[in-house]
């Protein structure tokens, strides 16, 4: 369900193919399309060099990572205002690696995070609404669609940062960037998109 189910079964009809959408784990998609597991991964990847060297991308769209908070909660708008609070991300993003990069300073600066990985991102909605985490990261577009979904539970905490793009992630030189690139580009053009 959403935005990037609805473009892979575009993308089938585009391309005449017919389209099994699987739900896994964030963290295990990269894996599953090294393996041939899954012909193509769209899970609002962020297209990073890193990834680059495991996968090749057809990027999509733009978006940052936001920050959202209780709507009681402490305002926390950046990654250094993070020191000191109980942290909630999904495991394997890019809100990760910025976390417990974060999470080092705050430590060398006497101010501990208690960061909390989850599987997904029902989990961290979780953490955040329980009161287990202060802050919870996502790309820009979950968190605004989590905070529109909780019904004045949550509200966005300052402005994204590291804007970047999303790609549509692809088996290495597996010969499917061109014609899903293409596909994307009609989908764009015709309006679907």
């Amino acid at each position: 369900v959403g935005m990037d189910a609805d473009l892979a079964a575009a993308l089938g009809q585009v391309l005449g193919l017919k389209v099994s959408m699987v739900n896994a784990t964030f963290d295990t998609i990269i894996p599953g399309l090294v393996s041939g597991k899954y012909s193509l991964g769209i899970s609002s990847f962020t297209d990073t060099k890193v990834r680059e060297k495991t996968v090749d991308f057809v990027t999509y769209f733009v978006a940052g990572t936001s920050f959202y908070i209780k709507t009681s909660g402490p305002e926390i708008t950046s990654l250094s205002g993070l020191c000191g609070h109980k942290v909630a991300v999904e495991k394997g993003t890019t809100q990760q690696t910025d976390a417990q990069a974060q999470a080092a300073k705050c430590a060398s600066a006497g101010k501990p995070v208690t960061l909390q990985i989850f599987n997904d991102q029902n989990a961290v909605n979780l953490a955040l609404s329980s009161g287990r985490a202060d802050v919870a990261m996502a790309d820009s577009p979950v968190a605004a669609y989590q905070v529109e979904q909780s019904n004045g539970a949550f509200k966005l905490s300052g402005q994204p940062y590291g804007t970047a793009p999303y790609g549509i992630a692809i088996p290495k030189n597996s010969g499917m960037a061109e014609p899903v690139l293409a596909a994307v580009k009609h989908l764009m053009a015709d309006g679907t998109y």
